[in-house]
C-alpha cells in the first residue's frame, strides 16, 4: 500500500488536539472519513506522542 502525501493526511487530522498519540491520530482520521491509504499510512507511524502537525508530516516523510 502506498504512503500518501502528508498534505492529504493533514486534511483528515484537522482539529486534532496536540500532543496526540498515534492511536488518537488514527481514530480522528477515521472519524473524518479518511480512506484506507490514509489510515494505513498513519498505522506505519512510530508509536509515540506527536507534538504538532509538522511532527506528524515529518514522520510520514520518514516512512520508507
Amino acid at each position: 500500500m502506498a504512503v500518501v502525501n502528508p498534505v492529504q493526511v493533514q486534511k483528515f487530522l484537522k482539529g486534532v488536539d496536540y500532543p496526540a498519540s498515534k492511536q488518537d491520530l488514527i481514530e480522528h482520521a477515521k472519524q473524518q472519513g479518511a480512506d484506507e491509504n490514509v489510515c494505513s499510512t498513519l498505522e506505519q507511524l512510530p508509536d509515540e506522542e506527536f507534538e504538532t502537525p509538522a511532527a506528524v508530516s515529518k514522520a510520514i516523510g520518514d516512512i520508507e
